[in-house]
């Protein structure tokens, strides 16, 4: 599937998220739950009661258990239009979206955020290496800390999408992913209430309560769960527990979603005290527009580059910090139309870090909100190894003396702790 294609397609980003729509008011909004026709109930209550059927045999769960979980369970109509792709005439903008994220509300509560727990985010900074700014700017524009964390049952969602899903040309991939995913709330739902896996029909230690309240949580229109938005299957492989209490609350807990941002991000190929993007030369617009393709791919030497002049060596301190010249990058392509709506675009080279956000929500206009988010909270976008580390790398026929493992036995060595931002 081509990237561009389905750039749009950003709320269905399942690395991780699924960002919620913006919301004005700071109110809890009521979980919504419309009943769709009784023929597609009818079909939709057979697929769903087949899918707990088989996950009650491959986990010797007593299917009564899950049965009584799912009882109430409907569709939501709704869903099916929110999950559409854009229209033909629709056209992308950057500009709109970045204003839509990067704005002084968030970036006031993302200080206060921070304000509040600034020891614990110096502490996640040190175990991940992913700074401080990035996790508060991945939740910032997730949810605004807690405000915008959904308003529809998570179980409704992913049976809706997983047996109902819109006629796409990409329908059975989606439905398979959103069964996935119903799958692993499931599980996610009978460990959190002290179940066991596989269960081998023995419910001793189970909650019900809590095992239905976990299904019955809110999430996003795409089944996105908590402050950072995690899917299900995100919060059985990478979610923490932050604060120690012996559970993973992604609702409750700044301190659980806080860890689990980093370890989601270091997990996914961070590379701690390395940039995230630049945005390219304007004299070299045309040379890097021949070199975007949407691809979410690392193809090209910072070298090369700095030689096409689409990057400047003073960049991040490309070429004297970590990074090295024969790392690799991407162009990346963000549009929008003018205002006499002819077809523009801002350009960035996207290094490493850059699809490390993307793993998190496959967007590009995601990736560099977040990037351009923190920035404005003081997240210094350059390599912090210390230029007088380094010496003087040339431009052509680079080698890997500068590797970051070298440069981090230099710097061990001086005992000198550069200053991470």
């Amino acid at each position: 599937m081509n990237f561009r294609a389905f750039y749009l397609l950003l709320a269905l980003a399942l690395g991780a998220c699924s960002s919620a729509p913006i919301q004005e008011s700071n109110t809890p909004q009521p979980i919504v739950n419309q009943a769709d026709d009784s023929a597609t109930e009818a079909r939709y209550a057979q697929n769903l009661n087949t899918l707990l059927d088989q996950v009650s045999q491959a986990q010797e769960i007593p299917l009564q258990t899950l049965e009584n979980g799912f009882l109430d369970a409907k569709t939501i109509p709704s869903i099916r239009k929110l999950v559409l792709p854009p229209s033909g005439a629709f056209k992308k903008n950057w500009l709109v979206y970045r204003k839509r994220f990067i704005e002084p509300v968030r970036l006031k509560a993302g200080k206060a955020f921070w304000d509040e727990n600034r020891a614990f985010l110096s502490q996640v900074e040190q175990e991940s290496g992913v700074p401080a700014e990035i996790i508060v700017a991945i939740i910032g524009i997730e949810t605004i800390y807690g405000r915008q964390t959904g308003n529809f049952r998570v179980k409704d969602v992913l049976s809706t999408l997983a047996f109902s899903y819109p006629d796409t040309p990409n329908k059975p991939a989606r439905e398979q992913l959103f069964k996935d995913q119903l799958q692993e709330l499931i599980l996610m739902c009978w460990t959190e209430a002290g179940g066991k896996l596989p269960a081998k029909n023995n419910i001793q230690g189970l909650n019900p309560a809590r095992f239905n309240a976990c299904l019955n949580q809110n999430s996003s229109y795409a089944g996105a769960i908590g402050l950072p938005q995690f899917m299900p299957s995100s919060i059985r492989n990478f979610a923490v527990d932050g604060d120690g209490d012996g559970r993973i609350d992604l609702k409750q807990s700044p301190k659980d979603a806080i860890a689990s941002v980093g370890n989601f991000m270091k997990k996914h190929g961070w590379q701690a005290g390395m940039p995230v993007s630049f945005p390219v030369q304007e004299n070299a617009i045309s040379a890097a527009k021949q070199l975007a393709d949407g691809e979410p791919q690392l193809k090209y030497a910072v070298a090369e580059l700095i030689e096409k002049g689409i990057l400047l060596p003073s960049q991040g301190d490309l070429q004297r910090g970590g990074v090295e010249p024969q790392s690799k990058a991407l162009i990346v392509d963000l549009p929008y139309p003018d205002k006499d709506g002819v077809d523009q675009a801002q350009y960035f080279v996207g290094l490493n870090n850059f699809l490390t956000i993307v793993q998190y929500n496959r967007s590009y206009f995601y990736a560099q909100s977040v990037a351009e988010f923190a920035e404005a909270l003081g997240y210094k976008n350059q390599s912090v190894v210390p230029a007088a580390l380094v010496n003087e790398v040339p431009m052509k026929g680079a080698t890997s003396k500068s590797s970051p493992e070298k440069l981090k036995a230099k710097k061990s060595s001086t005992k000198k702790k550069p200053k991470v931002n």
